[in-house]
Formats: C-alpha cells, structure tokens, sequence
C-alpha cells in the first residue's frame, strides 16, 4: 500500500506499468448545503469509471481520499467487500484503491461519496454571506483530484475526459470545456429533492489528453459574461504547418463571479487585458490555443492567485475590486491573467513529466508574463516591479536555512507542496530572464516553440527544453544549467575600478551625458576597471557566469542620468572590462544595471553616498527600484541601520512615480521600525514615519495613488502618535477632508481598515465591529470584522482567537478565516500582548501538522509564530524544537525558516543601536 504522500519512485513505478487513456467522472453536487431540503450535507457522490492498459502483470493503486467507498469493480467483477473491509483490505482514505491487475485492458468502476472542504483544496464549498448562495469550486494542484474523483493522481499519466455534473437547475457548471445541458427526469438515479428548479445534468468532454492535476469543477449561480479573441497565430519555421490553423482562430472567452459582487466586475478591461494576452502568444509561441474556449472563474475563499485549469482558470476574487485600490494591484492581476495563459501551452500543452520541474513551469509562465506586459499592457514597466517584488521574493527565501537549488528535491508530494515557495517561482523565474539575456529573447522564443512542437500533448523534461534552447542559439547550456540550477546561495558583485584624468572627449552614451559625467567628475575618465565576484551563500561559494550590463549614471541639474552602459560576461573571480577605459566617470555605478543576472550588487562609497542623497533622482525606474532594493537588502543584512533606512524612504519616496515600488518601500519602512529597529528608538520611529507619511500623504495629489499608498502605509503602523488617531478617525467618519486628506476614497474597505487601525489601538470596541459587520454583509465585510475583532487589545481576546484559530473539525475557520483571524491577532502595537503565547507556540505547534490539511497547517506554522518575541530566549525555544526528533520535517522547515527571520531582525536591532558611519 501506498500512502497519500506519494512518491517520486512509485510514481515512475505506476507510470513504466500503466497507460491510462480515459476517464468517465460522474459527480452529483445537488446535496451541497443551502440546495436541498437536507442542508448540511458534508458530501457529494462522485463515480469514476477509469479505462487503462496494464503494460506488466502486478500490483498497482488508485489514489482517492478521505472518501466513503460505495461500491469497486474490475472488468464488471465487484470487489467492494475486499475493498471497504474484507479479509484483505484494499481501501484506505489516507492510502487509495489497491488493484492487482493483468496484462492487458481494464476498467475500474469506483462509486464513492467525497467530501467537501473549506480549506482551499479538493471542492471547496463557500456559502456567501451576501445572498446566502453556494459555490463550489475545485483546486487539485499538486495532487488532490484525488480527493474529487478516483485517478492516478500525478501528471504524467495523461488521459481524455467525459465529465458529467447534477446540479440544482439554476446553477451553471464551468469546467474543462464547452457543457451539454440536460434536465434530469423525475426518479432517475438517486439526486434528493430540491428547493428550487429541478436538477439538471451537464455534460463535459476533453478530447485531448491532460494531467488530472489540471481539470476543474466550478459550479454555482455565477453572474456570466462573454466575448471573443479572433485574431491570427503567427507561422514559425519551428512549428509544423499541421500544427496550425488555417486562417484566422476564434477562442470564446468567458468572466464568472459570485452573484453579489457582479456589479464590481471590470468585464471591459478584463476582456482587454486577455486579449492583449492572446495577441502576444499568438505572435509568439507558434501553437495555436489548444483547448477551445478559455474562461476566467472568480473564486472565493482562494488560496493562491489562480490555476491554470485548461480552459477554465480559477482566479482568487479578491481581484474583483469592490473598493479604491492602487495600480499595483491591478498591475499585479493583469500579471496572474497573463502568467495563468502562459501555463495553456507551458504546463498544459506540453506538462512537467514529475515535479522536480515545477520550477520550470512556474518560471516561464512569469517570464512570458512579464515579457508581454512590457510588449502589449499598459503595463510597460513590469520588468522594474519583477525586479522589485519577485526579486526580493527569491532573495529573501534563498538567504534561509531551507534554502534549494532551483532544481529542488521532489522526492515526495508533501516536499514538493513546501517548494512552493520563492525559489520555485522568483529565483527561478529569474534565472529564466538570466538565461534569456545569456542566448537572446528571440533565440529564447524559438527554442520554446521547437519544445512546444516536440512534446505536444505529452510530457517533457527541463532537459527536453534546454535542448531545444541549445539548437536553436546554438550555444552549449549544459555548464549554464549545471551553476544555476544545482546550486543554492547569492553571488555579490562589485565595481573596482581606478580613474584617471581624462581628454574631455566626453565619451559615452549620448554624447552630451558623457560630457556631463566628465564635467561632474572633474574630467575624470576611468582608467582601469573590472567586476569582482564573490561566492555563493549560503551555499559552497560557488562562482556562477552571469550576463550584466554596467551602467554608469552622474547627476545634472538634480537629475540621475545614464551616461554609459556596456554588456559583459562576468566569469570567475574577477572579470577586467576593457570597453569601460576612457569612459566619463560618474556618480552611481550599477553593475547589474537593467536586472539582468541574479545577484546582490556591492556599491562603492561613492555610489552609495550618492544614493543616499539622491535616491529619488533617477530618470528612469528600473535603477531607482534596483538602488532601493539594494539599500534594503544591506538593512537586512545588518549593515544599513533601520532608521537611516527610514530616512531615506522619507526623503525619496514623493519622488517614486512607480506604484509598484512606492507601496513596497512604505512597506519596508514600516518593518524596518517594528522589527529591525533598535527597541529603545520604536516609538521615535514610529512618530518620525508616522509624521512622514502623513505629511506625504497630504501633499500627494488629492485622490491619487500615491495619496492612498501613504494612508495605506501610515495604517500599518500602531495609531499612538503623529496624529494618526484623529487621522483615521476622520477617515471613519467619512471626513478626511478634515484631516488634510481631500480627494481620500472612504469606500468599505477604507472604512474597515480605518476601524481595524481604532479598535487595535483601544479606540473602537467590539460593538463598534458588529455595527459595521451588519452594514457590509458581504464576504469581505465578515472577514474584515474577523481580523477587526481579533485586533482588540485584550488578553481574553487574544487567548480566544488563538483558540478559533487552531481549532479542528467543525469549529476550524475556512482558510481565509483562518488568514483573517491572525491577521487580527498579530495586529500593529500587539507585540506585548502576545507574549504569553510564545510557548503555546512551540508547545502547539508540532501537533498541527497532523491535525490540519497540510494547507492549514503551513498557514498556521506562519502566521502564528513568535515573532513579536525578538530575543535569544525565542530563539532558544524554536532551537529546542528543532532538535525534537518526534517533531515532523515540515514543522521543523517552517519553524527553521521563521527562527532565521527572527534572528536576523535581532542582529538588524543591534546594527541599528551602533554609531552612523561617518
């Protein structure tokens, strides 16, 4: 038997015995609760017939989970005494469906009652406060069909798909492709009454092979709307005239969201932004859009940003706006419509054959993502916030203990479902936009239409692509692969260089900067100059090649302009650049300007006094957001102190004109004083930051984002000063006007983070909460009063959210509850109140990993560690946890990963008692 955690080895086992060309999935939802005269059904009936081909004789298994079996049969013979319990017991929840099977053609017939979940995984089940209505959706990355319908759950056993769903008839069911409708007549089969239209079955086909990973269920009284892409697939040497289409292709396009925030639905831009997808991959990738129609579903209650279900993308609905946001956020959905799309070819076309190449598929999907922003979006400077939001993703996760090589352990599901992480998608993806500049976007682009034509409808291997890449550049990237993806760490790179007097030629980009820079510098040229490389870490040190562009920028009538760039091979220690003599010298030098390679960058002193002074002065964004994240990473790192960090953002940010950017800045202001800031400097800190962002705010234009971005920044700070209580309180009252706030959207969800801000700081109460609650019943309004009420500052209430928040069973929150609730609970200011639950932690803590889906469990792991306890002795505890050997790897991974953030913000507090550097 095996066990839900499958792994690598048994699944190449089940793959070198098994063929498995289709399923026939029966799922019968009229039970959901809130449908039937019996609400509160837990279950829905799911049969599966399965039709395989044994290749060997033996003993193989068939996943399903937490299932109640009905009925088994093989080839028409029923086992199901064998299976649920007989003298050899074939079923297990946790395990699946033994099966011994002969050589030749089989068909497993599997009638089970599956159950619902509120956890994000399997079929969620969410009854919207709004209208009372369900909804059900289905999420299955990275293995959880199983918990749906009877499969070999791993994606390199493809199949085709005919799927029939009953629902109550005024529901619509969006799945895999376009559904056959059909009422069901009275008696037939076993579906219970219904309070409403009778029920009606719809019919689903998938004609071409796909992992089970990938198909989808979402069903409920959607608010529907629809278009159409028409447009024409570009023809590529590397793809076969078979391949494509004649003429112009038509994909139907298709928006779902709940009922009740159908009104918030920005169909038109939504419609825009696919398109503008299409057109770039149409351009791009050779292979017409494989799976018909492509719909966009809104769930609720999502875990993640979305999936790349194959033609029905799942999509958290937080991306339905019902309230004033910034560009940012939209920015950052038009990059999940675009990275899902990219995954229709790369992840669903052509498939990761185990998930040791899960990298590779989350990476390309960004890259393109990112690619076609900046080619067809309004979004023109995606590259600069990559740069600024998955580059810092991937540098903080590759600085902790539980850092990976990019081609990460995958042994098993459960690794593979905590590699889900920053390595997995930032590093790689930027390693991906590395290897990119190494052979050349169009180089790049061929290759991965060679692949694409290579391996459609089945699976392949990174090995797969890189050989295609290496045909189609011409370059041998086997030494490339080898440094980037088996190793770990962070390399430095540095400028040294010498200067000297020089001609005044003035040489350089442009001419005029040159001259310029020579002008700034006294004339001064370099005379000898080169990139210093320092190893790895953490890691061994290695030395990797990487290709960077220098840039040399001197400041001009206030303003940081290029002056000179050049593109080089960094490789080994010390690599001379021979093109850089002569050159004008500047104020700044950037030796990965453009974020090409992955790297920190080491500024000289004179660089970095420059960007200390004039960090907002740069004309363009992309090596203003790369000063930022430089100057961040050495705040990290103990070597910047927290409040000159806080300095600088004070002094810089009016002058940030990407969103994008601005919002992160404000963001690592706030941490730098709450957690990376000396203890006796906080409340200095936070009226200094608290004023600044304030008076920012005020003098922003009325209305606009950066106006919201400083209110935003000022509510994550505790409100004891800079008058930040009569600020939100005004804020409140619909007054911000009053404050020096005009033009400020009071919207419901200002108003909640106004309360939330109150309540946290003793002002507002519980009354205050559930009047507000019983004015905005939505879905966010009841997770909006659940953090509010998890922020009061009292110790009876805080010992109650701990309690909600690890409760099991019934009593446990969904998962975005659960997300709420700490949320709450860790509020701005809370820190001494939470004390006491530093040892609840570390005495709780190992037992949840068994208690709660793995899901849960990681949520909780996190968002209810100790962080508010900077000190040796919190470190002492999770030390002493670590060397528990009854307590599971995956609790010790998360608990080593947070021990690391802790100690890191302690070495950052002592960094931040010292002496400024003179």
């Amino acid at each position: 038997m095996t066990s839900t955690n499958l792994t690598q080895t048994e699944a190449a086992d089940r793959a070198a015995m098994l063929e498995v060309s289709h399923y026939d999935i029966s799922l019968d939802v009229t039970g959901a609760p809130g449908t039937t005269s019996a609400p509160g059904d837990e279950t829905f009936r799911s049969i599966t017939t399965v039709t395989l081909t044994a290749k060997t004789a033996g003993e193989t298994f068939l996943d399903l989970r937490n299932a109640d079996v009905r009925s088994v049969t093989v080839d028409g013979a029923d086992v199901t005494d064998a299976a649920c319990g007989g003298s050899k017991e074939l079923y297990d929840d946790e395990r699946g469906l033994l099966l011994n099977l002969t050589e030749g053609g089989h068909e497993v017939v599997v009638d089970a009652d599956c159950r619902y979940t509120t956890t994000g995984e399997g079929l969620h089940r969410f009854i919207d406060p709004a209208d009372e209505q369900t909804y059900l959706y289905s999420q299955f990355e990275t293995a959880d069909a199983k918990r749906v319908f009877a499969c070999f759950d791993q994606p390199d056993l493809k199949a085709t798909y005919s799927m029939d769903v009953t629902a109550p008839g005024d529901w619509t069911i969006v799945s895999n492709s376009e559904p056959e409708v059909s009422d069901v007549a009275p008696g037939e089969g076993e579906v219970p009454p219904l309070d409403g239209p009778a029920a009606r079955v719809h019919r689903f086909r998938v004609d071409v092979p796909l992992s089970t990973y990938l198909i989808a269920f979402c069903a409920g009284p959607w608010h529907e709307v629809r278009d159409e892409w028409a447009g024409t697939v570009a023809k590529h040497p590397e793809t076969p005239a078979s391949h494509q289409p004649d003429g112009e292709l038509t994909i139907p396009l298709g928006l779902y969201c709940r009922a009740s925030i159908a009104e918030h639905l920005d169909a038109e831009r939504l419609f825009r932004e696919t398109k503008e997808g299409f057109d770039w991959y149409a351009a791009n990738f050779g292979e017409p859009y494989p799976f018909g129609k492509y719909d966009q579903i809104f769930c609720p209650e999502y875990n993640m940003g979305a999936m790349e279900n194959a033609g029905a993308v799942t999509i958290r609905d937080e991306y339905v706006f019902r309230s004033r946001t910034t560009g940012y956020l939209y920015e950052r959905r038009n990059e999940t419509i675009l990275h899902e799309m990219a995954h229709m070819w790369f992840g669903d076309l052509v498939t990761m054959r185990w998930w040791d190449d899960l990298w590779l598929n989350e990476s390309f999907a960004t890259w393109s993502a990112c690619a076609s922003q900046a080619a067809v979006s309004e979004y023109r400077g995606a590259w600069t916030t990559f740069a600024n939001v998955e580059k810092a993703w991937a540098y903080q996760q590759d600085q902790l203990p539980s850092t990976h090589p990019i081609a990460a352990d995958a042994s098993d599901i459960d690794t593979v479902d905590q590699n889900f992480d920053g390595i997995t998608y930032a590093k790689g993806a930027s390693v991906l936009k590395q290897l990119v500049a190494y052979v050349g976007e169009d180089a790049f682009l061929a290759g991965a239409r060679l692949h694409f034509a290579r391996h459609r409808f089945g699976n392949a291997t990174f090995d797969d692509l890189l050989a295609a890449l290496s045909e189609a550049s011409g370059r041998d990237l086997s030494g490339w692969a080898d440094q980037w993806l088996t190793t770990t760490g962070i390399n430095t790179l540095a400028a040294e260089f010498t200067t000297r007097k020089g001609d005044g030629s003035g040489a350089g980009d442009g001419g005029a900067g040159g001259e310029a820079a020579n002008a700034a510098h006294g004339g001064e040229v370099y005379d000898a100059f080169a990139i210093r490389q320092s190893g790895a870490e953490p890691g061994a040190g290695e030395l990797r090649d990487h290709r960077v562009a220098v840039g040399v920028y001197a400041l001009e009538d206030g303003v940081l302009r290029r002056t000179h760039r050049v593109e080089v091979d960094v490789r080994g220690e010390v690599t001379e650049v021979p093109e850089m003599a002569g050159v004008p010298a500047g104020d700044v030098v950037l030796v990965n300007d453009d974020d090409l390679s992955y790297c920190f960058m080491e500024l000289d002193p004179a660089s970095r006094t420059a960007l200390i002074d004039h960090i907002g002065a740069f004309e363009d964004p992309m090596p203003r957001t790369l000063a930022w994240s430089t100057m961040w990473e050495m705040t990290r790192a103990a070597k910047v102190r927290a409040r000159d960090f806080v300095d600088l953002v004070l002094r810089g940010a009016p002058a940030e004109d990407q969103i994008s950017v601005l919002e992160r800045v404000l963001a690592q202001a706030v941490t730098a004083v709450e957690r990376y800031a000396a203890v006796e400097w906080v409340d200095e800190g936070r009226r200094r930051l608290g004023a600044g962002l304030l008076d920012h705010a005020r003098a922003a234009e009325a209305g606009s984002d950066a106006q919201l971005a400083f209110v935003n920044a000022l509510a994550m700070l505790p409100a004891d000063g800079a008058g930040s209580l009569d600020v939100f309180r005004a804020i409140l009252d619909g007054a911000p006007e009053k404050v020096g706030l005009e033009g400020l959207t009071v919207d419901e969800d200002m108003t909640w983070k106004a309360l939330t801000v109150l309540v946290a700081a003793g002002d507002k109460a519980a009354d205050d909460v559930a009047a507000a609650e019983q004015a905005d019943q939505s879905a966010l309004g009841a997770q909006s009063a659940a953090k509010a009420r998890a922020a009061i500052p009292a110790a009876d209430n805080k010992v109650r959210v701990w309690n909600s928040c690890t409760a099991t069973g019934a009593a446990a929150p969904s998962n975005l509850m659960l997300r709420s609730m700490m949320a709450g609970f860790t509020a701005p200011g809370a820190d001494e109140l939470l004390r006491d639950f530093t040892d609840r932690y570390f005495a709780e803590a190992p037992g949840w990993w068994g208690a709660h889906s793995s899901e849960t469990a990681q949520r909780m792991l996190d968002g209810l560690y100790p962080h508010w306890e900077v000190s040796q002795a919190g470190l002492d505890k999770a030390s002493r946890l670590l060397d528990d050997d009854s307590v599971p790897a995956p609790v010790k991974r998360i608990v080593a990963e947070n021990r690391h953030r802790v100690q890191r913000a302690l070495a950052a507090r002592e960094c931040d008692r010292s002496a400024p550097e003179a």
